[in-house]
């Protein structure tokens, strides 16, 4: 049922269009807009680069999350990635800098070679995740060199995963349900945890080379 309201009151905001509601450009393939590194004023040009039309981060460059400048609550975010063999990564909503590293705040949506990184044998903590806490239903990332197509909706607490069209989780953010799982997880004793019901996207920067392109972002409420 919630689903269906979800998808009537979208409709209703953007007319079936996507035409009310603007897109927000974060990455164009030429230009960074609305982005820095976490917990810095600038964009952190010495760990990532532009390269054929991605962002991407700098093997062997300093190891530098960013985040959007401007805080989403009920939001739909699109992007494309990909990894070498072994790659890891992660794309973060609800993002508040209280802690010194941005997976102390944010839920993460996993980005994973599937194939080769350790994280795949747990399937909460494998590609399209909700990293370590709720597994993809599919496994439907693309061979390695390929990129992946991610959507990310939250409208209302309802949260919903997509990964190369195929929506592959969803749950209910501050829920009891959900609140049970991050009691059963590595996020336990982190204090700031999935606390803000608003918040900054992030990419992560940390764990070495990702590529990450087509970036946007829109509101759901005008």
């Amino acid at each position: 049922m919630k689903k269906i309201i979800f998808i009537t009151i979208l409709c209703i905001i953007t007319g079936c269009k996507n035409q009310t509601i603007d897109w927000i450009t974060l990455f164009d393939g030429k230009t960074v807009s609305g982005m820095r590194g976490y917990k810095m004023d600038r964009f952190p040009w010495d760990a990532w680069t532009i390269e054929d039309g991605s962002l991407k981060t700098i093997p062997g460059g300093k190891s530098v999350d960013i985040i959007s400048i401007e805080i989403y609550s009920d939001f739909e975010l699109e992007l494309e990635w990909k990894l070498p063999s072994g790659g890891n990564s992660g794309i973060f909503y609800f993002a508040t800098e209280e802690g010194h590293s941005i997976w102390q705040s944010a839920p993460e949506m996993q980005v994973l070679d599937n194939t080769a990184h350790h994280d795949r044998l747990k399937l909460v903590t494998s590609a399209g995740s909700l990293y370590d806490l709720i597994a993809p239903s599919e496994d439907v990332v693309k061979p390695i060199g390929e990129f992946n197509q991610v959507k990310i909706i939250s409208w209302e607490n309802h949260i919903e995963h997509w990964l190369n069209g195929k929506k592959i989780l969803e749950y209910e953010y501050d829920s009891p349900a959900f609140k049970k799982l991050i009691l059963n997880s590595k996020f336990k004793d982190m204090p700031n945890f999935a606390k803000a019901s608003s918040g900054r996207i992030g990419l992560q920067g940390d764990h070495g080379e990702v590529w990450y392109r087509n970036i946007r972002i829109r509101k759901l409420k005008l």
